[in-house]
């Protein structure tokens, strides 16, 4: 069983309809909401996103101590631009906040909001689809029922499983080091280490990529022409049912910002 498994029982319920619906029903979906949002730029329809993403966590499996363990770095992203956008963005409307050369105005701090909003409505379907999908699940997905080259589903793959192994790999790393007395002491010292470190992991990483490469091509994992699957995947009821609901938060997000008045085309 692979890390990436024991997480997924850990944080996820497995009976959910999401957790068990196809992994290329939870792409398009994910897919389908970017888009969507990518068009526009406004408060609304990112807030109607999110909140209507946020109702359907319980049909995802997700536990809230998951969403937040694996969801931070999203937040991480959003918070630092709605503050600079609402810093720096275009000035309109009343001056709410003046520092110097710096204002936020009205029409700043929206853009802010609806930034921080876009980011968060765009990221949360991608966190709920890496959490509650097992990358052999997905990898047959895409080749059997997205109909995707093998030899790149088979290589992304194996990136993944590699990628689960690299938190290993610098624990080891570190602990190696600390146990030959190598390690520094002070700020300097300490960044010294952690580029020693980084360095030691790609090196470690290559060679590992490349001795799997070898292993893959000596059994025939790049084959042209069609192949076999241990495992089938192919869609369900459950997953139109998925889909459905991916439509109904774009149309519900669109419609609420076109009555609002607030959804412009942002390539406009």
């Amino acid at each position: 069983m692979s890390i990436l498994q024991l997480g997924v029982e850990s944080d996820v319920r497995a009976g959910a309809v999401v957790a068990r619906a196809n992994p290329v029903a939870k792409l398009a979906v994910a897919l389908l909401i970017s888009v969507m949002l990518l068009l526009t730029v406004d408060v609304v329809t990112a807030g109607t996103a999110l909140v209507l993403e946020l109702a359907a966590l319980p049909w995802c499996g997700l536990s809230a101590r998951g969403l937040v363990r694996r969801g931070w770095i999203v937040l991480a992203g959003a918070v630092p631009a709605g503050l600079v956008t609402g810093w720096l963005g275009v000035d309109s409307g009343n001056v709410l906040v003046a520092v110097g050369p710096v204002t936020v105005t009205q029409g700043s701090l929206l853009a802010g909001c609806a930034i921080a909003l876009r980011i968060l409505s765009v990221g949360l379907p991608g966190v709920v689809l890496l959490a509650t999908t097992d990358p052999t699940d997905l990898a047959d997905a895409l080749a059997q029922v997205a109909r995707l080259p093998h030899r790149f589903v088979l290589a992304a793959l194996a990136a993944m499983r590699l990628f689960a192994l690299m938190g290993s790999e610098w624990d080891s790393l570190g602990a190696a080091r600390r146990a030959r007395g190598l390690g520094d002491d002070g700020a300097i010292g300490r960044t010294r280490t952690i580029v020693g470190q980084v360095l030691a992991l790609l090196v470690l990483v290559i060679r590992r990529g490349t001795r799997l490469s070898i292993a893959m091509e000596a059994r025939g994992f790049g084959r042209p022409g069609p192949r076999t699957w241990a495992r089938e995947s192919r869609l369900r009821w459950s997953d139109a049912v998925v889909m459905a609901g991916g439509v109904v938060i774009v149309t519900a997000a669109t419609v609420a910002g076109l009555l609002a008045g607030t959804w412009h085309l942002a390539l406009t």
